[in-house]
């Protein structure tokens, strides 16, 4: 018999989630040939102040809507935002601490890439207000750097971490596996090498073809599913030996190292999104809104006026599926009244998906918490589509 979703018609928060800020910076060097996110790659120079002065224009726009809240995270993404100077970045923070509150201990990262260039620029990041890097490195093999399109060696990845881990203290490092032409042994090299830095975060993905990319239109040979999977295996073992906990599907981290601006994500909490092509979310005590913004950077710096392109309100019966798709990536879960405190619905809305996913051996739930099962986590997308409305 077919179970129907109960229809949610109102959303009610009695608190407000926590509040993150999102900044994308869309210039890279070259656009890698797998990546389909709003990069663009640089002409001769970078309008620096100008973004910068964009950006800001972007925040103002928001604050109204959050008056009194604390921003507890900042990251800085796109692209590859250590090509801006350390002086930009430093106004750029400088000015954010202006307008919303941010405590010395909030988490501000942000993302580069290896190379001479960005690695000399680590400690004047550091300097002006960046406590967390997140390198994409990618791979620590010629070989499956060349195959993805990267412009730095292994080599410079390497040095990049070295310098990295001695001007902060907090740094994340991202791998890829399941490349073209990667056998296991490379992958398990790849992956003990990165956990021989000692690295406090390390975000492992297994590549895969987007719409849109150089990849998707002359697709490469990757390796079989069944070998993808020994080498997710291999990941979870060469990390969890070396002391890191798997907490989210592609994360792993020490104690106390979790990233908390993804954590914010995964845990549907709220976010300001600035930037060409960036998007947030936004709660009020009787609605859930996403915003996104112009994506091509040279329109966004053209526009007069607001660069959001849309802002919509997610209604109660798509708000269970946004929830579980963010939730049900932590390996532990989520605690039970979490879902009420972040949608405003009865956990009473979603009855029927929770026990069709626990009858399907994808999810293990008690008073406390609600987690994926080992299944589940293998299996996510079949997991989180029982939520779709």
């Amino acid at each position: 018999m077919k179970i129907e979703l109960e229809r949610p018609r109102t959303v009610r928060l009695e608190v407000l989630p926590p509040l993150a800020l999102y900044v994308h910076i869309p210039w890279c060097v070259r656009k890698c040939p797998y990546c389909d996110f709003n990069s663009h790659e640089r002409g001769s120079d970078l309008p620096q102040d100008e973004y910068v002065d964009a950006l800001l224009a972007d925040l103002d726009e928001l604050l109204p809507s959050v008056w009194g809240r604390r921003l507890g995270t900042v990251f800085i993404g796109g692209g590859t935002p250590s090509l801006f100077s350390p002086a930009a970045i430093d106004r750029l923070l400088s000015e954010v601490r202006a307008r919303l509150p941010l405590g010395p201990e909030a988490e501000v990262t942000l993302e580069a890439n290896p190379g001479t260039v960005e690695a000399a620029r680590f400690r004047g990041l550091r300097e002006a207000g960046v406590n967390r890097l997140s390198l994409g490195v990618q791979s620590l093999d010629d070989r499956m750097l060349a195959a993805l399109g990267r412009i730095h060696s292994a080599d410079e990845a390497r040095r990049a971490v070295e310098l990295a881990l001695r001007e902060f203290d907090n740094v994340n490092l991202d791998l890829m596996y399941g490349l073209p032409g990667q056998t296991l042994a490379q992958a398990r090299a790849d992956i003990g090498e990165a956990a021989r830095f000692g690295m406090p975060h390390l975000s492992a993905y297994q590549l895969t073809i987007e719409p849109n990319t150089v990849f998707w239109s002359k697709r490469p040979r990757l390796p079989e599913h069944d070998l993808c999977a020994d080498m997710g295996l291999a990941v979870e073992d060469t990390l969890g030996a070396a002391g890191l906990e798997h907490y989210e599907t592609s994360a792993f981290a020490r104690p106390g190292r979790r990233s908390r601006h993804n954590l914010n994500y995964w845990e549907f909490g709220d976010y300001i999104g600035i930037g060409a092509g960036a998007h947030g979310k936004l709660s009020f005590p009787d609605r859930v809104t996403r915003h996104a913004r112009i994506k091509q950077p040279r329109d966004y710096l053209q526009a007069r006026g607001s660069t959001i392109v849309e802002r919509r309100q997610v209604g109660p019966t798509e708000l269970p599926f946004e929830f579980m798709l963010n939730a049900l990536r932590l390996t532990g879960g989520f605690a039970v009244d979490l879902f009420r405190a972040r949608t405003g619905l009865s956990l009473a809305s979603v009855e029927p998906a929770l026990a069709r996913a626990e009858g399907k051996g994808l999810l293990e739930r008690d008073w406390q918490r609600i987690r994926p099962s080992e299944r589940g986590r293998r299996f996510l997308n079949e997991l989180v589509e029982l939520f779709l409305a």
